[in-house]
């Protein structure tokens, strides 16, 4: 089995297999089973598809996982579902993104509306409002975790770490807006990318073995006319 190089934020024990291109079935299955158990907002769907698709089921590298999330972060909109229509269409096209936009958010319209049904007319009882009440911390756990995981690998160095740290700061303590956030970030990382992209680019050091086997697959993954992304 072909073997990727180290990922941001990966310990060596954890290197991912060559990405697996998945039958249209076995997406259209998953897509549908990610709205069902997507709870958590933005920060829990991101992080459910970076450990389900890169890290389970391979069918996509975690460095084209985390270019993608960048260009979504910056569009308008959901960049959870933006993020879900480019990956459905990275593996099968067009119909592979209208699937993967559709499914990401019609089976959780059904359980939010059932949701909401039991909650107008049960509303009152006091297990019901025990089991909501109950939800809530759940939910911001899973955020936190979410946000754990996704950090973990997208930071690459103590800079990347520090902008967001300074970022969480501005918007949480001085109330910067969002667009004045990520403007500001979009130039730092084009001076920095100008005069000292190294430190925009802090990647762990590979072995040599490591380097030989990643240089070993993409040849052959080259010669087999297989997708290097």
């Amino acid at each position: 089995m072909d073997i990727l190089p180290f990922g941001p934020g990966m310990r060596p024990d954890k290197r991912l297999a060559a990405p697996q291109r998945p039958s249209f079935a076995e997406a259209l299955r998953f897509w549908f089973k990610l709205g069902c158990i997507s709870f958590g907002g933005t920060a829990a769907h991101i992080a459910i598809m970076q450990d389900e698709l890169v890290e389970k089921k391979r069918w996509i590298s975690n460095g084209s996982f985390l270019h993608a999330l960048s260009h979504c972060m910056m569009l308008p909109g959901p960049e959870a579902q933006q993020l879900a229509i480019y990956i459905g269409w990275k593996l099968h096209g067009k119909r592979g993104g209208i699937v993967a936009g559709t499914l990401f958010v019609l089976p959780s319209l059904f359980v939010l509306l059932a949701l909401s049904v039991i909650y107008v007319r049960l509303g009152s009882l006091p297990w019901i409002a025990a089991m909501f009440n109950g939800l809530k911390p759940v939910v911001i756990a899973l955020v936190i975790v979410a946000l754990q995981r996704v950090a973990r690998r997208a930071l690459r160095g103590p800079i990347q770490g520090a902008i967001a740290v300074a970022t969480f700061a501005a918007m949480f303590f001085f109330d910067v807006s969002l667009l004045v956030v990520m403007f500001g970030a979009i130039v730092l990382g084009i001076v920095l990318g100008a005069w000292r992209p190294g430190l925009l680019h802090h990647l762990r050091k590979r072995s040599p073995e490591t380097t030989k086997k990643a240089t070993t697959s993409t040849a052959v993954r080259s010669r087999q006319n297989l997708p290097l992304y």
